[in-house]
């Protein structure tokens, strides 16, 4: 696992809600929690928190850090209140005070989903799994093949604006890109796919999609991934997901598929740019041409709910 994953790693417990979508106005929360681990650079911490009054319940989570002379004296273990900003489709934590210091509990490594096996390179076949659609259907990757396939993994219940709706909102501003470009390729399709199959069924899915792509499916499906899909996926492709009790921990993959159905681009974290995205799967579908059309089809029903 890279150190980029382990600090990436994102814990989540909660109803997905408009402050999913970044449409509040900014609002602070009062938290308390044991800080777990400070990234090197210092412009992310991962803490254990209580329950938020408002906002989110108890979970460990990785938060930006605006200012990282909040973190000075701050380290592994220390019981610490701070603030939680939500602004928008930002959200950061600040105001740290060191309240005491408690022992870290050792992981217990049974509760990773990944195991340690070759992650895919660059030119290496994705592996043929069956991922479930918006629309109830099973397909596998293979279905795709002819088309650049770009996926990122995700769940409806995320709470904050920073982490997996901006995935989807990513994914939104790139399908834009591709579509108003004049004379670009059509072999070309979008997937976001949830980790957490038990919450996110096919009518919770299609519901969440609306608020990304309106009732205009074209070029992109919503999905989730059963347990043996995400058991063989998660460590090929370096994506660390755990179910620790009720809560998730996970970091971000997002990866881009040739024609062929190889891997073509692989982007870590959130930094990543639509324009970034765009250009790597207009590069990707280029390399072939485009095949018959064979759309998946999603139920008028499932659009408008």
């Amino acid at each position: 696992m890279k150190l980029s994953g382990v600090l990436g790693i994102l814990f989540f417990l909660c109803g997905f809600t408009d402050a999913a979508l970044g449409q509040q106005a900014a609002q602070s929360y009062s938290a308390r929690g044991v800080v777990q681990a400070v990234a090197p650079s210092r412009h992310k911490v991962t803490i254990h928190h209580q329950a938020i009054p408002g906002y989110m319940m108890e979970m460990t989570m990785d938060f930006p850090v605006k200012d990282t002379n909040d973190l000075t004296g701050i380290s592994p273990g220390d019981e610490v209140t701070f603030i939680l900003v939500v602004d928008g489709e930002k959200d950061w934590v600040e105001n740290f005070h060191r309240i005491g210091h408690l022992a870290l509990p050792t992981k217990d490594p049974t509760t990773q989903l990944t195991a340690q096996v070759p992650e895919l390179k660059k030119g290496d076949a994705l592996p043929n799994d069956e991922i479930v659609t918006e629309a109830g259907r099973r397909v596998r990757f293979s279905h795709f093949h002819g088309m650049a396939v770009a996926f990122t993994f995700f769940f409806t219940r995320c709470p904050l604006p920073d982490f997996c709706p901006r995935m989807n909102k990513n994914l939104s501003e790139t399908r834009q890109l591709l579509l108003s470009s004049p004379g670009a390729v059509t072999n070309w399709e979008l997937l976001s796919i949830s980790f957490d199959p038990d919450f996110d069924t096919p009518t919770t899915l299609a519901n969440y999609a609306l608020a990304y792509r309106g009732t205009n499916a074209a070029h992109w499906l919503f999905a989730f991934a059963p347990a043996l899909t995400l058991s063989d996926l998660a460590p090929r492709l370096d994506l660390m997901v755990m179910r620790q009790g009720g809560n998730i921990s996970h970091n971000l993959r997002t990866v881009v598929l040739d024609p062929q159905g190889r891997i073509y681009r692989l982007f870590d974290g959130n930094q990543w740019t639509p324009r970034e995205l765009a250009d790597a799967i207009l590069e990707a579908a280029r390399l072939s041409e485009p095949r018959s059309s064979n759309p998946i089809s999603i139920s008028p029903s499932q659009l408008n709910p």
